[in-house]
């Protein structure tokens, strides 16, 4: 298991190396200057004077591989650098104030997904072509096919029109302090966007897993023996049914940017994702190298303990 763990996580940094390679290669070939937004647009003339002053002092103007090398030392000494674009505000103090929005979003939401799907999913399962079961297959073809983007509009549509007049003011879009969310009221409208797709994803791999390991010949055993269903669900069917919604999970996790890029722009709120895409269009190297290797570490971390999880929930399973 240690010797596992050891190789996993060297693999784990070459994975990290590559990430931060291609990233500082993807964002140098992006057409534009940060010396150029740093200085301002508009009727003012910028100099050639400027436009170099302002490459040497953020060291522009050096060569891309001391760029890199520069960059990825102090990464490892915990120093992020300071962001190009945002008056050198420091990259870590802007991750920081970000994750927690993004960490509450993504959090409450796979709590609320996890405590409908799983349910769900075994019912669905173990009742196979009942009322139930064909309820929950329309459903979750619909939170899958349904996009993020308009789900979410059409929500700030029905509540910032029809919503007050029977329930009250429920804040729509997001707005500072704190974390550019007015009360926890805020994160209620891109919550609900969140969760809907991940029920339904989480639904229906928990559905088909139920329906397979019910063909088990353990559980048929576990039939005859007289137990009862729900005995049977819970202790024999439930447990390994969770392999791959553990999968999925560590998936959803790994790749926790992807989903809330747009909930967060929507709603304007301003967490990793909002962050992130500001920064790309912005061309704020330091913020989107940083960002972009703190995911990767996320993502393998992730991997890690997901097989790790395999083996607790099926002993049978062995890794080595």
């Amino acid at each position: 298991m240690l010797l596992y763990i050891v190789r996993r996580l060297l693999q784990g940094v070459v994975v990290i190396i590559l990430v931060s390679v291609g990233t500082f290669i993807v964002m140098r070939l992006m057409p534009g200057d940060p010396a150029y937004l740093l200085l301002g647009e508009g009727e003012i003339r910028i100099s050639e004077e400027q436009i170099a002053a302002i490459r040497r002092r953020w060291g522009l103007d050096r060569p891309y591989h001391e760029q890199y090398l520069i960059w990825a030392w102090n990464l490892l000494r915990g120093d992020f650098g300071d962001s190009l674009i945002r008056t050198g505000m420091p990259v870590r103090q802007m991750i920081f104030e970000t994750i927690p929005v993004t960490a509450t979003l993504n959090v409450i939401s796979l709590g609320l997904a996890l405590l409908v799907a799983l349910p769900a999913g075994i019912i669905a399962g173990s009742r196979r072509n009942a009322a139930f079961d064909y309820s929950t297959a329309v459903g979750s073809t619909l939170g899958v096919a349904v996009p993020n983007f308009w789900l979410a509009l059409m929500l700030i549509v029905l509540f910032a029109l029809y919503v007050p007049r029977w329930f009250g003011d429920l804040p729509v879009v997001g707005r500072i302090p704190p974390f550019g969310l007015r009360s926890w009221q805020g994160y209620i409208l891109p919550v609900l966007v969140l969760t809907t797709e991940q029920m339904a994803v989480l639904t229906r791999v928990m559905r088909a897993a139920t329906i397979e390991v019910l063909a088990q010949d353990y559980v048929r055993t576990a039939y005859a023996k007289g137990l009862p269903n729900v005995i049977v669900l819970v202790r024999h069917a439930a447990r390994n049914a969770l392999l791959p919604v553990v999968t999925v999970i560590g998936f959803r996790i790994a790749f926790i940017l992807s989903g809330t890029i747009v909930v967060e722009t929507v709603f304007a709120i301003p967490g990793i994702g909002r962050l992130f895409t500001d920064s790309v269009f912005r061309l704020d190297y330091q913020v989107v190298q940083s960002l972009v290797v703190v995911l990767a570490v996320l993502v393998v971390a992730v991997n890690l303990l997901t097989d790790l999880t395999y083996a607790f929930i099926d002993p049978r399973i062995r890794i080595g």
